[in-house]
Formats: C-alpha cells, sequence, structure tokens
C-alpha cells in the first residue's frame, strides 16, 4: 500500500506532459499612433515577430492602442514593446527609440 502514492504521482508526472503554448493577450498604449499610416509602421514593425497572431492583432487608432495576441511561450510582451519602440513609438512604458541616421 505504500507503493500507492508513488506510482499515483509518477503516472500523473507522465500524463500531465509539459505545455507547448501559452497564449496571451494585451493592449500597448500608443500614445503617437494617429493615423492608419503609423498603424502600418506599427503593423510592419511586428510582422517578423514569430510568437505573435498577427490575425487577431488590432489597432484603436483613436483609442491609440494595439492590442496583440501572442504565445508567451514564444515571445515575451516586452519583445512586443521593443518593437513597437523601435518602429519610432512610445509603447506603454517604454519610450521610443529613435533611428540612428547617421552612417
Amino acid at each position: 500500500m505504500k507503493r500507492f502514492p508513488i506510482l499515483f504521482a509518477l503516472g500523473v508526472s507522465l500524463f500531465s506532459g509539459c505545455r507547448v503554448s501559452d497564449q496571451r493577450e494585451m493592449t500597448v498604449n500608443v500614445p503617437g499612433m494617429a493615423s492608419e499610416a503609423d498603424a502600418q509602421r506599427i503593423r510592419a514593425a511586428l510582422s517578423p515577430l514569430n510568437g505573435l497572431d498577427k490575425d487577431k492583432t488590432t489597432f484603436d487608432i483613436s483609442g491609440r492602442a494595439v492590442r496583440v495576441r501572442y504565445d508567451s511561450m514564444q515571445i515575451a510582451h516586452k519583445n512586443i514593446e521593443i518593437a513597437i519602440a523601435e518602429a519610432g513609438y512610445d509603447a506603454n512604458a517604454i519610450k521610443a527609440i529613435p533611428k540612428n541616421t547617421a552612417q
């Protein structure tokens, strides 16, 4: 009878497996997004990122926000904010990162 808890725990661990996906949603406040052109620039900045559900990404220009669905096992929310900041827009607490034009 002492072996039952050990065997039970072993069986549960074998059948539980590992998570391979963790879908999450987040809203990124982008105060500088004022037009469809801005939304297109942000969309282009997000397009190379793996783990984003690009079909479920929405742009609320009047609310100046981008709503994204992403897999946190593939990408962190900070990477999404940084991609937007690198496109030249503030993204939540991350300030816009200006492009270096001097060569």
